[in-house]
């Protein structure tokens, strides 16, 4: 135990030395780190460079925090919709005779075929609309149908949407928004945010160092639903009347079915008219957007294009010429941050529902500059504390173990660095307890030396017994630790998480520097001081 090889040596320093280094970085501010990698040498890996600080947490740094919640109301209209759509594509193609029309209600349709043999030929087709829902554990109950089909005596069929195939399309659009709402945050090049499901149909957003909660707002509240829809002939069925942003609200007659959407978008970027110097979004298709824009231009030279932007005309320009390039751009009246945001919007795609914001609040710099001071000190006031109980109880063992204990807590900073993990007011709380439980190993390590030595043993073997024996309790006692740590992570959700990173982290450091480290270092002690007995 006391011959510790000179390459171990240098493989324990190197590993500490890297370790701390990581984490000088949060001593410095973001223009020292850039300058630090900008003069770095082109051959050395930027992942071995301290240039990687830890992400400070909402609590910590201020910022916005948003709860959006999906509009079920309006979901369950656009299925039901989609349903009176799907019948009549059905009846239609099935050249089946119904009378009344299909009539809507707000949990389905309906429809009346009064003959037999069409009800026979028709009802197979609609019951193939129902998709079974699988276990949805929380969200819903199992086994179910998407759509309750039923017929009457009297001819009547109706078609309505189980509850469980709504909580089906809620759980889909909240896991399809959470993805759009990340796309849309990073493009304004923040950092870090913290996006994550709150129940059902909830979405939490939290985006540290954002002092803007109404851009934020406007970013997430919009669904941005992109539509080129031709502008309705007189007479036209299947027709939607909008409002218009350039007629002032009036309603103008477009066409229901779009020719292109939002879904045949791969590119949208801000940019200037050159004749009018006007704010516009350029916009280009993908291939199968463009051949269908280019087909539809063509055909149609001198109507009105609509372009719709979640249910409301922005212009209405009228087709001078085929575009078949698969761009074009869009004009309104827009000011250069609408121009932006649109852009944003756009390439992040549009929101599967519409989502609505239950609660938002901001969270100064100041508050946050007060968490950080506080949990410095709380940090520093712990380390003092141990230190002075452990010198005072183990004499030089102590005053190694204190070593140990800060090297710990660099290495605890070190990780997060590199790992990009976010430091939270819970985060240092698990750092104080980490400081607290890590000289615990060296207490088991220290006294069971004690006890070795009142048995008689010679001070080396003393030593040498402390850790082999002490060895097994320690990893038993770190296991179970990591174990309730890893359950944290893995259920816990905002803070909780925070801290279970903080604490798995402290927890792996423990073994390297209670044992290996306070071995070294012990040993290192020996060969200089050639003591007799223990020092405590």
């Amino acid at each position: 135990m006391l011959r510790f090889q000179t390459r171990k040596v240098i493989v324990v320093l190197l590993v500490l030395l890297f370790g701390c280094g990581f984490a000088l970085p949060n001593l410095f501010s973001p223009e020292t780190r850039k300058a630090i990698e900008a003069g770095a040498p082109s051959w050395i890996p930027r992942i071995l460079l301290p240039i990687h600080a830890m992400v400070l947490g909402l609590d910590l740094q201020g910022g916005s925090h948003v709860l959006l919640e999906v509009d079920r109301a309006d979901l369950t209209r656009s299925q039901v919709t989609q349903l009176r759509d799907d019948v009549r594509r059905i009846v239609r193609d099935e050249r089946v005779s119904f009378q009344g029309g299909i009539v809507m209600n707000p949990r389905g349709v309906q429809i009346r075929v009064p003959d037999a043999a069409d009800r026979a030929k028709l009802l197979p087709k609609l019951r193939e609309l129902s998709q079974p829902i699988g276990t949805l554990g929380a969200f819903g109950p199992s086994g179910n149908q998407s759509i309750a089909v039923t017929e009457q005596p009297d001819g009547l069929i109706q078609l309505a949407v189980t509850d469980a195939g709504i909580n089906e399309r809620v759980r889909r659009a909240v896991e399809q928004a959470i993805e759009v709402i990340r796309r849309r945050i990073d493009a304004t090049g923040t950092t870090e945010p913290n996006i994550q499901r709150q129940g059902l149909d909830r979405i939490l957003v939290q985006v540290p160092g954002l002092q803007d909660p109404q851009r934020l707002k406007v970013l997430l509240g919009e669904t941005a639903k992109l539509e080129f829809r031709l502008v309705a002939e007189p007479g036209a069925t299947d027709v939607d009347m909008l409002p218009s942003q350039d007629a002032g609200g009036q309603l103008v007659p477009v066409a229901r079915q779009p020719i292109v959407d939002g879904a045949d978008l791969i590119d949208a970027q801000p940019a200037f008219d050159s004749r009018t110097s006007q704010p516009i979004v350029n916009f280009r298709f993908n291939i199968r957007g463009a051949q269908r824009f280019g087909q539809i231009t063509t055909e149609n030279l001198g109507r009105a294009l609509a372009i719709v932007l979640d249910n409301k005309v922005i212009s209405a320009p009228v087709i001078q010429s085929p575009i078949t390039g698969g761009s074009g751009q869009i004009s309104g009246n827009f000011t250069v941050e609408s121009v932006n945001n649109l852009a944003i919007l756009l390439r992040a795609g549009a929101l599967p529902a519409k989502m609505t914001i239950v609660e938002e609040r901001t969270v100064g710099p100041g508050l946050g500059a007060d968490s950080i001071h506080a949990g410095k000190m709380a940090t520093v006031i712990a380390t003092i504390l141990v230190i002075i109980y452990m010198i005072a109880t183990y004499g030089v063992f102590g005053f190694i173990a204190s070593i140990a204990l800060l090297v710990h807590v660099c290495l605890i900073l070190g990780l997060m660095s590199v790992l990009g993990a976010t430091m939270t007011l819970p985060g240092i709380a698990g750092i104080v307890l980490t400081i607290g439980t890590a000289v615990d190993s060296n207490v088991l390590i220290y006294e069971r030396m004690r006890e070795e030595a009142h048995m008689g043993r010679s001070l080396v073997s003393a030593l040498e017994a402390g850790f082999q024996r002490a060895f097994a309790t320690i990893i038993d006692s770190n296991v179970t630790m990591l174990i309730a740590a890893v359950a944290l992570f893995s259920l816990g959700s905002g803070p909780v998480r925070g801290f279970a990173v903080v604490f798995i982290l402290g927890i792996l450091t423990t073994v390297i520097t209670a044992v290996t480290l306070t071995r070294m270092l012990i040993a290192l002690w020996y060969r200089w001081a050639r003591p007799k007995t223990l020092p405590f």
